[in-house]
């Protein structure tokens, strides 16, 4: 049964995995996601956040979670030692993104990324027109309070893949809790890819 109130970012990650596959959540936060995974799609799920007041969140849901600064790496697991890693929301707000998607490829056989789009065309009217940093739906805190540390478009990060030979098997973006289908570095307040550093073979 679809949880009414889960958002469209959830529903197509609840999508792109597997059922009763394995999955590392990195920064999974309260627990939202996992929890949803482990309902739905009856995961093995396993969760790392370096908020104490999340974990205490996830716990209380029965989840497995431990804390840990993904920005030191995931030197404790082996390689591809899970279906899925998932980065939602996480990306723009660790101090090492090259290194954690590195690691997250390296311990996934296929990995979740999501974030939103600081090129997203209100954001680029405000910084245009107002000459500030920009705060939208998507980008809610004022300069001072913002957890976002490095501040990329999707076309930053398809030519990231691009550049390190990483596979993007699948895409979404959104906007306003819809779909968007043309245009998305301008149009989409957020980008999801499914990625691995498996190469394509050529036909």
């Amino acid at each position: 049964m679809k949880n009414p109130s889960s958002k469209l970012e959830h529903r197509i990650i609840l999508d792109w995995i597997r059922q009763y596959s394995s999955v590392l959540d990195l920064g999974c936060g309260d627990g939202e996601l996992t929890t949803l995974l482990v309902q739905e799609k009856q995961v093995r799920a396993q969760g790392i956040e370096i908020d104490e007041q999340a974990i205490h969140e996830c716990v209380a849901q029965g989840l497995s979670v431990f804390q840990q600064d993904i920005d030191t790496g995931l030197a404790e697991y082996l390689d591809k030692s899970f279906d899925y890693v998932i980065l939602s929301q996480t990306l723009q707000q660790v101090k090492k993104p090259d290194f954690v998607l590195k690691e997250a490829l390296r311990v996934g056989k296929q990995t979740i990324v999501s974030f939103p789009n600081f090129v997203y065309y209100p954001a680029r009217f405000q910084i245009f027109f107002r000459g500030k940093v920009p705060v939208t739906p998507s980008l809610p805190h004022e300069w001072y309070e913002t957890p976002n540390l490095h501040f990329l478009g999707i076309s930053d990060f398809i030519e990231y893949c691009t550049q390190r030979k990483i596979n993007i098997k699948d895409s979404a973006f959104i906007r306003k809790h819809k779909r968007v289908r043309f245009f998305p570095n301008f149009f989409a307040e957020i980008g999801m890819f499914l990625i691995s550093d498996e190469q394509r073979t050529e036909a």
